[in-house]
């Protein structure tokens, strides 16, 4: 089978999933809360409920994108976390107490840690240029299930029937229902999904050895500007002469690798870990901002979707057919939202689209704070009050999560995206558990729930303002792709052939400036 079709059928797979993802959690959320009740729980394991998901999925996001880096496959990791889905989907269907169904989550959330994996893998195939793009249209993927997942809830809720010594009704059957949506996947990544060599310059595939003299011959980003391509030319020319002159003369080429060699290079692959420093990596302005974003927009997220329930059933009295319908609306919404920015991050810089989320959510979170604490009005009135929060907050929420997906896709190291990706899913899956408590325990004093969300916002937002000042005032002359910059770098790397000053300095400039 050719590449193209391998990558194609590849993304065809990895949209799948996502959309599995999205179908299992609008299937699972309308009907949770009920289920507690019938089984006797207290209110606040519906925060627990929604918590452990994304607490095991906290736990094993770094450790499965560790495993990918260190192997660069992600197929085998895909196929072990779809077992802990059907495991964990089957106990929450079994249902006999709270524990069990408390357990269920916990255990289908360790299958949702292969989502960093999947992330690293697109890192890696996928060019900066359309990167954003292809993280929406994934993004938009598992939309579509949030949007697909309300209809199949129509039908799941007739369901009312015994299955040997289990009661099939419309609290259990989600869970029997996503046991056989994930073992069909599994049977879809086995026999469509590949484990696809990193890109190169050109758009295809390349074997392992030729990746190394890649990595190691070009800087971790690019400028798509014309005005920097020369520049850039130049330094890696000059770059690989430095390399010459400090470490002899370069190797001729090597002749085609033959398959016996090219097994040997893959398990020889070195470790992408060696030299890595996770003080450096992570402890950076750009990268802590960026996870203090993905932390806050998910704390908010998840407190809201937390809070909607019991809300929509307190004031305007829906049950599971008319919560089903509001998620279905949602999702077209949401949808809309992804191909928006899809569209956007094309001609606009990922953190201006970033900047637009925060103002969107800004603004949603106080009409919350101003109309929902204190409803007033007719029945009308106080549902068009709701409306147009939850439709505020869902507009801004494609702008944050693409954004800060792409942006810490080109901050971070690409050797190691699958422990990277890993370590900014745990940290949103931080958010989602105590979004969840915070939001679990406060839904009848809405003023010290939302007041908290929105100084947290708040807090990014002035955060954000200040770095992409700082980024514009100091690009005008301290980034060699300005003509002021580019005399004074060269000057400097004519007057000094110190390759490890040239390599610091650069790639931080390219780092911290122009990829944020």
């Amino acid at each position: 089978m050719e590449y193209r079709q391998k990558r194609q059928l590849t993304f065809v797979t990895v949209g799948l999933i996502f959309l599995m993802s999205g179908i299992e959690y609008a299937v699972i959320l309308p009907t949770i809360w009920r289920y507690l009740q019938i089984l006797e729980a207290p209110p606040y394991f519906l925060g627990l409920g929604l918590s452990a998901f994304s607490f095991s999925g906290l736990l094993f996001g770094p450790l499965f994108g560790h495993w990918s880096d260190r192997t660069r496959t992600t197929k085998n990791i895909i196929l072990l976390a779809n077992v802990f889905e059907i495991v964990g989907n089957f106990m929450y269907f079994m249902g006999y107490s709270k524990w069990l169904l408390l357990s269920s989550r916990i255990v289908a959330g360790i299958g949702a840690g292969a989502g960093s994996s999947i992330f690293g893998l697109l890192t890696r195939i996928t060019s900066l240029e359309n990167r954003a793009t292809v993280f929406a249209t994934v993004m938009a993927c598992r939309q579509a299930g949030l949007l697909i997942g309300p209809a199949f809830n129509i039908f799941l809720r007739l369901c009312d029937f015994q299955l040997g010594p289990f009661i099939v009704n419309k609290y259990t059957s989600p869970g029997l229902f996503m046991s056989i949506v994930w073992g069909l996947l599994e049977l879809v990544v086995l026999f469509m999904y590949w484990d696809l060599p990193p890109l190169d310059h050109g758009g295809q595939g390349m074997n392992m050895e030729e990746v190394e003299v890649e990595e190691e011959a070009q800087p971790l980003v690019t400028n798509e500007e014309a005005e920097d391509s020369e520049f850039r030319t130049f330094i890696s020319t000059e770059q690989l002469e430095v390399q010459g002159v400090a470490g002899g003369p370069s190797p001729p080429p090597s002749p085609p690798s033959s398959p016996a060699h090219s097994l040997l290079l893959k398990d020889e692959l070195p470790n992408p870990f060696l030299d890595f420093s996770a003080r450096k990596e992570f402890l950076r302005e750009e990268v802590l901002l960026l996870l203090a974003a993905q932390f806050v927009t998910l704390f908010n997220q998840t407190a809201l979707e937390t809070m909607v329930t019991p809300l929509t059933q307190k004031y305007f009295g829906f049950g599971e057919l008319q919560n089903s319908m509001m998620y279905f609306l949602c999702g077209v919404e949401v949808i809309a939202g992804f191909l928006l920015v899809r569209g956007l991050s094309r001609c606009l810089a990922d953190r201006l689209v970033l900047a637009l989320g925060l103002a969107v959510c800004s603004i949603s979170c106080a009409w919350c704070l101003v109309f929902l604490t204190d409803p007033r009005g007719g029945y009308p009135w106080q549902l068009a009050k709701f409306i147009m929060g939850v439709f505020l907050q869902l507009l801004g929420l494609p702008f944050l999560t693409v954004s800060q997906v792409s942006l810490f896709s080109k901050v971070t190291s690409a050797k190691t995206q699958g422990f990277s990706q890993g370590v900014r899913r745990s940290v949103g899956g931080l958010a989602t558990i105590l979004g969840p408590l915070w939001a679990g325990g406060l839904t009848e004093n809405l003023h010290l729930m939302l007041g908290l969300m929105m100084a947290l916002l708040v807090m990014v937002s002035v955060s954000v303002l200040i770095v992409c000042v700082c980024v514009i005032r100091t690009s005008r002359w301290g980034h060699p792709s300005s003509r002021r910059g580019k005399k004074e770098w060269l000057h400097w790397q004519n007057e000094n052939h110190c390759l490890s000053a040239y390599t610091d300095t650069f790639k931080q400039n390219k780092r911290n400036l122009l990829n944020f």
